[in-house]
């Protein structure tokens, strides 16, 4: 493994995201002193918070799995995870309401789930399910050690003996027709493969291997932290500051100084420059090399698709909800061509909805609730979309959707809303306007993802999701592990 080269005793973190602050705590327990500079006024970058009128919204996502990440990490300075959070298994992880009007609630017991499937699908299908988990249990097994937990240089690193258990498995075929080998029924295939669109894929042309994100989901469980999921950057940067690691909150850095093959400091907006023996960069990898080294990335990159968020607070409540909701338009394959190929937003939109007020009342007044609505959309490299003209009309679209799909009433209980559109992320500092960043397609997975070692700078690193092993909290927080030890060795 190669590891950043000369003396590492200062080291400065750009960015507190869930990546920066994974890798600064790491980087305190290995003895090195650490600033961790952040422009907003809080920790957390895309895991952030949103407070208005007695609401506080999660900015980013709102979906927790493998929450060991998060006690592993703070176990390498001997901090125990239930000290700092207050962690909830949600059961039903989702809940899946399809256009025929059929519900599913998707329980990550698989003895449980069975018996919701047979329910609603019948016995076959639920036989289905159950070989279904054996084969995405086996693909984790397979590849969490080998390709995801671990820092590649090169495609060689691959050549692994799990390698060709991943291909005899099925690993390298289309997700969707490796989920249909398993499920028949429309309804349950979605549920196993929409997770695709979390790599910026449609489900068609994603691989199998995939289906390691479904097994997350769907079975290894989904916990919600009281609080809101900025809890978690919350706690993160809490611990880090107990030991000596320094954060500066308001502070916007404007470059990275290089002399040499080597960054010398950080500098930032207000004219400080801050010494560091090497340098950790949070920032959207694409954006972090274009705005801090001035050296763009060579190669053209594939992006994710981007995604509009419809942050309401409302007087009304619905007994149907369950904390996260997946609601699934009738039309399927076509919708994600809208979004991906031809840069539109989906005619008839699966939705996500999450009701975090049902499991924390505290995130909003008493008697109010908060609903935090996603619906797929193109990037502003593949869609020409004017969003501050289009914005406002397309949430007045959502709600109109949610209350045909039984939120009645939504649209006159609406209190306060606030929408966010891929021209917002762009302003954000996310490339392309998505906080999806780089799609994982084939040439953009595993060592072929952009490395978080900073090309022709002998002490840089990257981290966060546009480096290795790329999207997702598990994965931004594995990514905190693996840019530590580029460091620390």
């Amino acid at each position: 493994m190669r590891t950043v080269a000369g003396p590492t005793d200062r080291v400065v973190v750009v960015g507190a995201g869930l990546g920066g602050l994974s890798c600064a705590i790491r980087l305190a327990a290995a003895g090195r002193r650490v600033t961790v500079l952040e422009r907003a006024s809080v920790p957390g970058g895309r895991a952030g918070l949103l407070a208005r009128a007695g609401y506080r919204f999660d900015t980013g996502p709102t979906v927790l799995t493998l929450p060991h990440l998060i006690a592993d990490t703070l176990a390498t300075v001997g901090e125990d995870l239930t000290d700092w959070l207050d962690l909830v298994r949600l059961d039903p992880a989702y809940r899946a309401h399809f256009a025929d009007g059929s519900t599913l609630d998707v329980r990550t017991d698989t003895a449980a789930m069975a018996g919701e499937i047979a329910r609603l699908c019948g016995s076959r299908e639920a036989d289905g399910y159950l070989r279904f988990v054996d084969f995405a249990r086996e693909l984790y097994r397979i590849e969490w050690y080998d390709f995801i937990d671990r820092n590649l240089d090169g495609p060689l690193d691959l050549l692994t003996p799990n390698l060709a258990r991943l291909v005899a498995r099925g690993g390298l075929r289309p997700l969707s027709a490796k989920v249909g080998q398993y499920l028949r029924d429309p309804r349950t295939r979605r549920i196993f493969s929409f997770q695709a669109m979390y790599a910026g894929l449609a489900p068609h042309r994603a691989l199998a291997l995939y289906a390691v994100i479904s097994y997350l989901d769907t079975v290894a469980g989904v916990y919600f932290p009281r609080g809101g999921m900025h809890a978690v950057p919350t706690a993160l940067a809490a611990v880090a500051e107990k030991h000596g690691v320094e954060i500066a909150y308001d502070t916007e850095v404007s470059g990275v100084e290089v002399s040499g093959g080597r960054a010398r400091a950080v500098t930032t907006v207000a004219g400080q420059r801050i010494p560091a023996d090497a340098v950790v960069l949070n920032p959207d990898l694409p954006v972090a090399r274009r705005d801090l080294l001035h050296a763009p990335v060579r190669r053209p990159l594939t992006y994710s698709p981007s995604c509009v968020v419809l942050h309401v607070g409302a007087t009304a409540a619905y007994a149907g909800a369950a904390h996260h909701n997946i609601h699934f338009g009738r039309a399927w394959r076509g919708t994600f061509d809208e979004v991906i190929r031809r840069g539109r937003v989906m005619s008839d939109p699966s939705l996500l909805v999450t009701n975090p007020t049902r499991t924390d009342p505290s995130l909003a007044p008493p008697g109010r609730h908060g609903y935090y609505v996603l619906a797929p959309a193109p990037n502003l490299v593949r869609g020409r979309i004017d969003w501050a003209a289009t914005g406002p009309r397309y949430a007045d679209e959502l709600l109109s959707t949610l209350e045909r799909r039984g939120y009645r009433g939504l649209t006159g209980a609406v209190e306060l809303r606030e929408v966010v559109t891929p021209a917002d992320w762009a302003a954000a500092g996310m490339a392309a306007g998505t906080p999806f960043a780089a799609a994982h397609t084939f040439a953009q997975t595993g060592p072929m993802r952009p490395g978080n070692l900073a090309p022709g700078l002998d002490n840089v690193v990257f981290v966060g999701s546009g480096t290795q092993p790329g999207v997702g909290v598990p994965m931004v927080l594995v990514s905190g592990r693996l840019a530590a030890q580029r460091i620390t060795g």
